[in-house]
């Protein structure tokens, strides 16, 4: 039993150190968590301990096990929850504005580059001119979903 207990001990250990790195939502610290537990119980009944103590220590690995789970959780999810700051993602709700609209999509000028873009689905492509301030609703490979930018979006 005693082998036992401590591989189950070293799989909690690795099973915590998947978690870190993996996101699966703390499906694999549980199973990490119940891998200490049964690892710990499995040495003390080895080492011949009664059940009182058996009884508090796996209530004692428990909470500890369920308190590393959540303060983990609670330093990674602000930080799934934050807007991008790089990439096509961070443009959503930047303003451009439309240098061309000759042809089916505009093309945008926003953050340096010129963009294709395609107005929203409340708006028409012939509503859309050159010099006008649109904003970025979405992005679709390098084209823009775009619409007309309101007068609170323009002052900030």
């Amino acid at each position: 039993m005693t082998v036992l207990g401590v591989a189950l001990i070293a799989a909690a250990i690795v099973l915590f150190l998947a978690e870190a790195h993996l996101s699966t939502g703390g499906a694999i610290g549980i199973a990490a968590g119940v891998a200490a537990i049964g690892g710990a119980v499995l040495l003390l009944l080895g080492a011949g301990a009664g059940a009182a103590a058996v009884l508090i220590v796996a209530l004692a690995v428990g909470v500890g096990c369920a308190t590393l789970l959540f303060v983990g959780r609670h330093r990674i999810v602000p930080s799934l929850r934050a807007r991008p700051h790089t990439g096509r993602e961070a443009l959503v709700g930047h303003v451009g504005v439309v240098r061309s609209t000759a042809g089916p999509e505009a093309q945008v000028f926003l953050e340096g580059s010129l963009w294709r873009a395609e107005p929203g689905p409340l708006e028409h492509a012939d509503e859309l001119h050159e010099g006008d301030r649109v904003v970025v609703e979405r992005v679709n490979g390098l084209t823009l979903r775009v619409r007309k930018a309101e007068e609170w979006e323009l002052s900030r």
